[in-house]
């Protein structure tokens, strides 16, 4: 018989209390076992992390889209400002990553493909998005400059068919885009002519880009004083937008505006080379040399499709 410390019987039913250390080889008296509260709590945690993935990722992807690509075209202006064309189609081929494919941004990539020499890469971004959308007129529109760019007369004058005839009646774009894509080709320049006139009449007035295609026809017609007439103004319009646009400076994006400055270069550019044209043979010979020299320098170049 067993007693305990105050002297009563301890039934035979009852085990000693636990006094010490316990032995090992028995299961009731065992340490309890340590982590398996952490690992619980791990697996818990983990099982809330995943379960918050899945209901907010999905409502966080379109915002998350949405800044990446506004990153990427911003990036892409700032390189295209400074002439680096292998960055800004490398940022401008993630905005299309991410945002998938749009008419705008592919189109946007073609031109500057086009500008690089990858009149490859700026077909097949043209006709996909042309495919995209087949009642937009812009991927056609690029698409008949990347045709010209590789004397591909016949497509390009398609497509600068197919464009006067989705847009609206008289559109003044329209029409002065076909009418220099037929001068580019040097293909139907007396309806060239009737195109530029329809769309300077249908707009009430005259743009230096209008004035520019003009005097571009008249040189190619042979009318090189009215030619040189049209581009003077032409030339003279688009040098006040430029000045217009240096006032901005300080109250724009720097790169923004590089950009724009930019662009309108490549348009004096091809005005002076048209000049230039006109003048050598209407007998102006430094004049011409001059105008040469200005447009090279302002980045007038065929095979960037800059002309």
């Amino acid at each position: 018989m067993l007693y305990d410390r105050n002297g009563f019987p301890i039934p035979p039913d009852f085990g000693v209390p636990y006094a010490g250390v316990p032995d090992a080889g028995s299961p009731d008296q065992a340490m309890p076992r340590r982590g398996v509260g952490s690992r619980k709590r791990l697996v818990v945690l983990a099982m809330v992390a995943v379960g918050l993935a899945v209901v907010v990722v999905p409502e966080m992807m379109p915002t998350v889209r949405q800044m990446v690509v506004k990153w990427s075209l911003e990036r892409a202006g700032a390189c295209e400002a400074r002439n680096d064309l292998g960055g800004a189609i490398a940022d401008m081929s993630r905005a299309i990553r991410w945002h998938g494919d749009d008419v705008d941004l592919l189109c946007m990539r073609a031109m500057l493909r086009l500008e690089d020499r990858d009149t490859t890469g700026a077909l097949m971004d043209a006709t996909h998005a042309a495919a995209i959308a087949p009642t937009a007129v812009q991927p056609l529109r690029v698409r008949a400059l990347v045709h010209a760019v590789l004397g591909q007369g016949d497509e390009a004058i398609a497509d600068a068919e197919m464009v006067v005839a989705l847009a609206a009646p008289g559109d003044s774009e329209t029409l002065n885009h076909r009418a220099y894509i037929r001068a580019i080709v040097g293909r139907e320049l007396p309806a060239a002519l009737r195109d530029i006139d329809a769309a300077i009449g249908s707009l009430g007035k005259s743009s230096p880009e209008l004035l520019d295609t003009r005097g571009f026809l008249l040189h190619l017609l042979g009318r090189h004083q009215e030619a040189i007439d049209q581009l003077n103004l032409a030339i003279d319009g688009m040098q006040q937008q430029r000045r217009q646009l240096g006032l901005l400076a300080g109250r724009m994006d720097r790169s923004e505006l590089t950009r724009r400055l930019r662009a309108l270069d490549h348009g004096l550019a091809v005005m002076l080379q048209h000049r230039a044209m006109a003048c050598q043979e209407a007998g102006l010979t430094e004049q011409s040399k001059q105008d040469f020299e200005l447009a090279r320098k302002k980045g007038f170049d065929p095979s960037r499709g800059i002309f």
